[in-house]
């Protein structure tokens, strides 16, 4: 019944698992508790790949979706990934697997959920158990329903147009900010499909340019992880840890319209200074638009969206105004996305035993061409006979 796996899990008997409940319905928020062996109940309807990632990482014993992981209105690939890295997934389960209390143990054999108290089992309900066929055919479904899609964001652009095209076009609401933006280089990380990798392909990149580092949210501690310091941090900072917070970079909460910002009361507590800024669309558009209208000279994006799918991934409205924003900076754009795969470097023996051919070469003239040079090579070399002499008297006598 159950995808076998490459690790032993937390099985009493063939087909059940028990494990401690992790419960949320974001699951950017539940990676970041869930340990490995838990059982991760989440509520996400058509899991995108950076999500389905970060749970390989976390190594659950089954994940647990209210919603169904791939609904068929896009080739999403999360629930793919989970299931071929052999993590059991318990599909459509029912909104009331998210009443489970934190901390739980939960019980999973045939697609039903029960919690465990004591000698006692609650049904708390039951999912389809998600098999590498099942999942492979919802996807190619959803491929030949891709023309629909793209209708409805090209309709989604359109309205967007209509209602905020003075952002993209006049930019006049753009949030005051210290750091100089003119004739500099801006890298922009979001934490998105392969900024890892991106980024480290892009170290060299950094270190000669020093270009101005912008975080967009978990895009801020992408940087902290590699060593780099944000200069700026744009997102509604609910996924922004504290010590990202505390880094000394400047700080623009993005609002929605309404002004809710999920983690503005975080940034109250610990007080730290701030700029709100309340506008529609993401948090990425807002830091490709601040950086071409304050005069960048090269905008270098990565872990941004890119494509079709990776805009329906994100699943909001407003990520029609990442493709105008796009066609907006794109004289100045260059995406990072796919870098690391691009050409994979390699030292070679042959050239490595050149390099040291012409090293010695070079090392020979210049001893050749300098009489200082050969004397003192001389003066080393008798040294080296007269140790040589003594050392064999002092062994043989």
């Amino acid at each position: 019944m159950w995808p076998r796996r490459s690790r032993k899990t937390h099985e009493d008997e063939e087909g059940v698992i028990r494990g401690r409940a992790r419960v949320d319905k974001r699951t950017k928020n539940l990676i970041a508790r869930v340990q490995p062996r838990e059982i991760a109940v989440i509520d996400h309807q058509d899991i995108d790949r950076i999500a389905a990632e970060g749970l390989i990482e976390r190594q659950p014993a089954a994940v647990v979706n209210a919603s169904r992981s791939s609904s068929g209105r896009y080739p999403n690939l999360g629930g793919l990934l989970l299931v071929s890295a052999g993590i059991p997934v318990i599909d459509d389960a029912g909104k009331a697997v998210m009443e489970t209390p934190e901390g739980s143990w939960l019980c999973i054999e045939d697609g039903l959920v029960f919690r465990e108290t004591g000698d006692k089992r609650v049904e708390l309900g039951k999912g389809q158990v998600l098999t590498i066929e099942a999942v492979e055919e919802t996807l190619d479904e959803a491929k030949r329903s891709i023309a629909t899609q793209i209708e409805r964001f090209a309709e989604n652009t359109i309205e967007y147009v209509r209602e905020e095209r003075d952002v993209l076009l006049e930019a006049a609401r753009l949030p005051d900010v210290k750091t100089v933006f003119h004739g500099r280089h801006v890298l922009i990380v979001v934490r998105g499909y392969d900024y890892k990798d991106d980024l480290r392909a892009l170290r060299s990149y950094i270190r000669e340019m020093r270009p101005v580092l912008v975080g967009v949210d978990g895009g801020a501690d992408a940087l902290l992880d590699v060593g780099l310091k944000p200069n700026i941090i744009i997102g509604d900072m609910d996924s922004v840890t504290t010590e990202a917070m505390l880094s000394g970079a400047e700080l623009i909460v993005h609002a929605y319209p309404g002004g809710d910002a999920p983690g503005l009361e975080r940034l109250e507590a610990l007080g730290v200074p701030n700029v709100v800024y309340e506008a529609p669309g993401t948090s990425e558009d807002i830091a490709m638009l601040l950086a071409y209208e304050q005069g960048a000279e090269l905008i270098v994006a990565v872990g941004t969206h890119a494509n079709l799918v990776e805009f329906m991934d994100k699943g909001r409205r407003g990520m029609a105004s990442t493709f105008l924003t796009r066609l907006r900076v794109g004289t100045i754009l260059i995406d990072a996305k796919g870098v690391s795969r691009l050409y994979r470097g390699r030292v070679r023996r042959r050239d490595l035993a050149l390099l040291v051919a012409a090293a010695l070469v070079t090392m020979a003239i210049v001893v050749s061409l300098s009489k200082p040079m050969r004397l003192l090579i001389e003066a080393y070399w008798l040294q080296l006979q007269d140790l040589w002499f003594r050392f064999t008297q002092a062994v043989f006598g």
